[in-house]
């Protein structure tokens, strides 16, 4: 019974810190982008979100413990939707368009997470940039794999799945370096091509087709986002 009626604290505890922390890293992100992450200073941080930096080291140790948790962001997410698209019980042409259309939903919300660790991944330690690219290896040989199983199926043609997976993850990464919410091709009109490029990559026997309207995010982020950045136990 006294666990029964401790845990709800605990539970509001840790979504009030899981917000902070998520504050701090939506802001941290946005100096990152637009500044560098060399020019950018915790004060500048703490400035923007009108707080003291101790506020900031109660949640994060150092500004390069920031960094990492933005740069893994973009591919854990990822990573995820890849995971839960090849997953489903469909054609393989079904599960790469979900996969698809899931990355690249990503990509339109999380699109300065990615710019910031294709930027500054180079300012990451060695043990988080090696963990970060084995995520990023997980993604492309999941991806491989679901190529693989629709060249055996007759819907694409492949003759090297992994290289296939490597230039079809580059495609739609590179979207995050240049799209514009404000430029003059909406995200639907982005997606409808990128699976036209990916029709033609695979050889697919039946083309991709993009839904009528874009998802706003993958059905599953919102799970996703959750398990995001817990690397320590409750902040106070």
């Amino acid at each position: 019974m006294i666990h029964a009626a401790i845990k709800p604290d605990l539970d509001l505890k840790n979504e009030v810190s899981d917000f902070k922390r998520r504050r701090i890293r939506e802001e941290a992100c946005d100096l990152f982008y637009g500044m560098g992450y060399e020019r950018t200073t915790l004060d500048a941080i703490a400035k923007r979100l009108k707080v003291t930096k101790p506020f900031l080291y109660k949640h994060y140790d150092n500004k390069g413990e920031l960094l990492y948790e933005i740069c893994r962001t973009g591919i854990a997410l990822s990573l995820d939707a890849v995971s839960a698209a090849c997953a489903q019980p469909r054609s393989a042409t079904e599960r790469l368009q979900g996969l698809a259309e899931s990355v690249l939903g990503v990509i339109f919300e999380y699109q300065k997470f990615i710019v910031v660790y294709t930027r500054e991944e180079k300012n990451l330690r060695p043990e988080e940039a090696r963990e970060i690219r084995e995520q990023r290896k997980l993604f492309d040989h999941q991806l491989a794999e679901l190529l693989r199983e629709g060249d055996q199926t007759g819907e694409f043609k492949i003759s090297d799945p992994l290289l296939t997976a490597n230039t079809i993850g580059g495609v739609i990464t590179w979207i995050a370096l240049w799209y514009s919410s404000d430029g003059k091709r909406s995200k639907l009109a982005i997606l409808t091509h990128t699976l036209e490029m990916i029709s033609t990559i695979v050889a697919a026997s039946q083309p991709l087709h993009s839904r009528s309207v874009l998802p706003e995010q993958p059905a599953n982020l919102s799970a996703i986002k959750s398990g995001i950045a817990k690397r320590g136990g409750a902040d106070e």
